[in-house]
Order: C-alpha cells, then structure tokens, then sequence
C-alpha cells in the first residue's frame, strides 16, 4: 500500500518540481555571489587603500600619526591595535585585535556556507530528479503500447535534464564559494600584517609603562 501511494505521487509530480527548486536555488546563490563579491571587492579596495598609507608609517614608527589614520579608517581591526584603553598591555591589546579579526571572519563570510552547502547536495538533488523522472517513464512502460514506447524515451531524456541543472547549479556556487574563501583569507591577512605592525610599534610603550 505505502509503494503504491509513493508510486502515484511519484508519477504525478514527475521531475518537475525538483528542476523550479533547482532553478530557484540557482537564482539565490546568483544573488548572494553577487552582493558577497561586491561587499568583498569593496572591503579588499578600502584595505589596500589603508594600507598603502599604513606601512610607511609603520616602518617609520610614528605611533601618534598611524593612530589618527587607524580612527579615521574605522577598520575594526585597526581601531582594536590601537586601543587606548590597553596601551599598556600589550598582551590584551594581541587579544583584542584576534578577536576582531574572528569577529570580521564571521561577517566577511556570510552566507558563503549557503554557496559551499548548495554547491556540494545540487548535484545530487538533480540526480533525485533524474531518478524520479525515470521511473514515472518505466511507469509508462508499462502501459504497453507503442505511443507509450516512444513516451518512454522522451521521458527519460527530460529526466536526465535535472541532472544537467544540478550540475549548471553547484559549479558556479563552488567556484564563487572558493574564490571569496581565498579573498576573505587574503584581506584578513593583510588586516592582521598591519595590527602586527601597529602593536610592534606599540611594544616600547607597553614595556616602558609595565617598568614604571
């Protein structure tokens, strides 16, 4: 009883539905490839910008001038390796500035899980579609005669289409998904070179106020 109410649900809804939701899918991971590579590019853009301006004054050592720009940036990042409220503590200050880089990880990679998720199951939800395309074609196999025949043969070529959508589906979510991996790791470890760079210059104030 239970195989044959499956069976009629199987042939009535077909593959059908699994190719809209595929389709539906696709349009959600276009959306956020787009709106995640324009926040990144923007986010990469203003870092550079940072820190061009940024490294002079580091190798140079001039604390008071690479505080100013860290406010007037308003990196997260830079703003913690330069936190007065711990400039004599040069171990908390390390703690702040890791936690802000954590902190940015987390907003620079969200819903890219959606694009790692969905480009790994994609192909395997039009292979569910496949699967169900070709039985509702067996199904008219078995009717017997010649128009279902030739039914048969249609039917399981559109059934192979989901697996084609899947496929269009996962690839580009993950070859965008690895490329914004590799762009957040990039910008953050230029975010870090520079917090190193601010609290190296930070480490005579800090010893000096633990001596006196």
């Amino acid at each position: 009883m239970l195989t044959e109410n499956l069976m009629r649900l199987t042939v009535a809804g077909g593959s059908e539905w699994v190719m809209y939701l595929l389709l539906a899918l696709s349009a959600f991971s276009l959306y956020i490839i787009g709106e995640r590579g324009l926040f990144l590019h923007l986010r990469a853009q203003k870092l550079d910008l940072w820190d061009a301006k940024l490294r002079p004054l580091i190798n140079a050592g001039d604390t008071q001038k690479i505080a100013e720009l860290a406010k007037e940036s308003k990196d997260p990042i830079l703003l913690a390796a330069t936190s007065e409220e711990n400039e004599h503590s040069h171990e908390a200050t390390e703690k702040i500035v890791a936690s802000a880089l954590g902190r940015e990880r987390l907003h620079m990679q969200r819903r890219l899980g959606f694009l790692g998720t969905l480009g790994s199951n994609a192909p395997f939800i039009g292979l569910f579609g496949t699967v169900l395309g070709i039985i509702r074609a067996f199904h008219d196999l078995s009717i017997g005669d010649q128009e279902g025949t030739s039914a048969v043969m249609s039917g399981i070529s559109e059934a192979l289409v989901a697996t084609a959508i899947g496929l269009f589906v996962a690839i580009p979510a993950v070859m965008a998904f690895n490329y914004f991996q590799k762009k957040v790791d990039h910008t953050l470890s230029i975010s870090e070179a520079l917090a190193q760079g601010i609290l190296a210059n930070r480490m005579p104030t800090a010893t000096s106020g633990k001596e006196a």
